[in-house]
């Protein structure tokens, strides 16, 4: 009796993975470097770079060592950088986040000195910081985030941070109405040419613990931001969220964190018209990072796999701690 035959498209699929040659000529998904921004933190009042225990492989820089990177970004191929500041002072408005001073301007303005035109410098636009309650905004008498006076202070963080030399500005605060007062006094300004990239779906997510340790970031009275980041169990709601911020003039929108929000970077690529960026976020890369040092896993090879499921999600732009070491496999 003749042996069945596996039918023909079966067979495709099977010779098509054959070989890594034949592997790469019909992969539907192309993780590239020019998919990569490379978020960076800068302290002011440090003589030497300082270790993030949370995040093995990244540093607070002097502003001497952000400049060192930034070249190695450079050669790299990197295209773009965002930066995140570490003051020395903090206060109730987080007045350094707009002070022509502040350690952001400061790095931003040396920066753009060294590198030219051949890093887009994108700054992260939050006051959580610089305020000494670490929370995104300004607070009423209740002691709540006051959205409407948070937006005026939003405004002139952007423009000192145009001012400095920011080719894109972030808002990540999640405040009603944050692009369109950014773009107003961006445009009132001078500086139509700025851009912003809106963490449109920004989610109250648990996997940001390292990133505040990096910024020295603690909410005071043990709170929270759930009053104004998006619940993690809505999905839809981000949507809407996308399609007002590019109504007020959004040139980029962002979902936050990445990995568990596939569904939202797939759902947001099918509506918006702009470019999709995704955060793969500080715990979702200190998790690959302490697994791979237990030797549990390939860490390469899993934050490799990371970032291209993001890409096949639908991102055209990726913020990643992995960002260098990944540009050096790509290359």
């Amino acid at each position: 009796m003749d042996k069945p035959q596996a039918s023909f498209p079966a067979r495709r699929m099977r010779r098509l993975r054959r070989t890594p040659a034949l592997r790469r000529l019909v992969a539907e998904t192309r993780l590239s470097v020019d998919d990569l921004v490379a978020p960076l933190f800068v302290r002011e009042g440090i003589a030497e770079p300082q270790p993030v225990p949370s995040l093995p492989g990244v540093v607070q820089h002097t502003r001497d060592s952000l400049v060192k990177e930034a070249r190695r970004l450079v050669s790299l191929e990197i295209p773009a950088l965002t930066l995140f500041g570490v003051p020395l002072g903090k206060d109730a408005l987080g007045s350094a986040a707009w002070d022509d001073g502040g350690i952001v301007q400061v790095a931003l303005r040396e920066l753009r000195d060294e590198v030219g035109d051949a890093l887009v410098l994108i700054a992260d636009l939050c006051l959580d910081e610089y305020t000494d309650h670490g929370h995104c905004g300004v607070l009423d008498g209740r002691g709540e985030v006051d959205n409407d006076a948070t937006l005026e202070l939003y405004g002139r963080v952007a423009v000192a941070q145009a001012r400095a030399g920011a080719d894109v500005v972030a808002p990540s605060g999640m405040m009603d109405g944050q692009v369109a007062a950014i773009r107003g006094a961006l445009d009132d300004a001078g500086f139509t040419e700025v851009a912003v990239l809106a963490y449109a779906a920004k989610y109250a997510s648990a996997l940001y613990g390292p990133f505040r340790d990096a910024v020295d970031v603690t909410i005071a009275g043990g709170g929270d931001r759930k009053g104004y980041q998006q619940d993690p169990r809505n999905g839809r709601e981000a949507l809407t969220e996308v399609r007002l911020d590019l109504a007020e003039g959004a040139d980029i929108v962002m979902v936050k964190p990445a990995l568990a929000y596939l569904d939202v970077i797939a759902a947001v690529r099918a509506v918006a018209d702009a470019p999709v960026a995704a955060y793969h976020v500080s715990g979702e890369y200190a998790m690959v990072k302490a697994a791979a040092q237990q030797g549990w896993i390939d860490g390469d090879a899993v934050a490799l796999e990371h970032l291209t499921a993001i890409k096949r999600a639908g991102a055209d732009i990726i913020l990643t701690y992995h960002a260098a070491e990944l540009a050096e496999r790509l290359a």
